[in-house]
């Protein structure tokens, strides 16, 4: 088992930043890929960005905004997200899995409990 624990989240201002953290723990073996997904009551769970065996992956809505990274030897990720839109307010998942097209597509095996940001003046 792989548990995922996001910190992080909070209200933050239009055009502000704030950045996500994503701390794993339990059977990770050589780091899963890993990633982030957000999610606005009624609608479905969208990919935001992901890190893989290949490298990096981001969703077109926050590419050049946001970036995520990864700390292997403290098996955790990093989602910073820069120029905040009120449309980037959402519940974000940190999401694992040991398949790259699990992961972007939503299908990990392996979630977060989720973290609240809300963007707004």
């Amino acid at each position: 088992q792989v548990q995922l624990v996001e910190s992080g989240g909070g209200l933050v201002r239009p055009g502000g930043s704030l950045s996500l953290s994503c701390a794993a723990s339990g059977r990770t073996g050589r780091m899963f890929p890993m990633g982030w997904f957000r999610q606005i009551p009624g609608k479905e769970r969208e990919f935001v960005a992901a890190v893989t065996y290949s490298g990096t992956n981001y969703a077109d809505s926050v590419q050049g905004r946001f970036r995520v990274s990864r700390d292997e030897t403290r098996n955790m990720i990093f989602l910073e997200m820069n120029d905040l839109n009120p449309e980037d307010t959402a519940v974000y998942y940190c999401a694992a899995d040991p398949s790259r097209n699990n992961l972007v597509s939503g299908g990990a095996t392996y979630w977060g409990q989720g973290t609240q940001v809300t963007v707004s003046s």
